[in-house]
């Protein structure tokens, strides 16, 4: 009788320790909520549309600009439709300032940018990767009653192997939402040693 139950006990011990494993790896290999491999990607121009600069503006001068260059990534280097392609732009313009604005409307803008997009494709040249300066290196002014940012990017071209590297010092502005507004953009002049 003794020999039964002992058998009994042991046979159900097994069992709970399979159902515990069994458990455990159920838990290990199920893919969390939310985490569906149905093969639906978005590209990096869909990625990039899909932020809110209405409800989630880069808070600094190194987001801002890090995002200019996400956009002039995608603009200089992805396949987009047209569609996407003015939809890139106008994001890029609510980075601007309004006096860089004022400069082009928005006609102007979308045909001097499709001309320069298509001069890089025509050449062969794509923005393969860039460096905007940390947030150390942002030097903060104020002049004019404004608040003024000023920092350098660098842009890493290429055309097929060659790469070349474009260096940028942006001026920002903050206008009277505290954002931060590229104000302009020109070449970093190399000093002659």
């Amino acid at each position: 009788m003794k020999k039964q139950t002992g058998v009994k006990v042991v046979i159900i011990g097994i069992i709970l320790v399979g159902l515990v494993l069994g458990y455990f790896y159920y838990l290990s290999n199920k893919k969390p909520k939310g985490d569906s491999d149905d093969g639906v990607k978005i590209s990096e121009v869909q990625d990039v549309l899909l932020r809110n600069l209405d409800k989630n503006y880069p808070p600094t001068p190194r987001e801002v600009v890090k995002y200019f260059c996400e956009i002039a990534q995608c603009l200089y280097g992805d396949d987009y439709t047209d569609e996407e392609f003015e939809e890139l732009a106008m994001q890029a313009r609510k980075l601007y300032d309004e006096e860089l604005l004022a400069n082009n409307t928005e006609k102007q803008y979308i045909e001097n940018l499709k001309w320069d997009v298509n001069q890089f494709k025509e050449e062969g040249v794509v923005i393969s990767s860039f460096a905007p300066a940390s947030s150390v290196d942002v030097e903060y002014f104020t002049q004019d009653g404004y608040s003024w940012a000023q920092m350098r990017c660098t842009f890493t071209l290429r055309k097929g192997t060659q790469l070349a590297s474009s260096k940028e010092i942006f001026l920002l502005r903050k206008d009277a939402d505290g954002h931060w507004k590229i104000y302009g953009w020109t070449l970093e002049e190399e000093n002659a040693s």
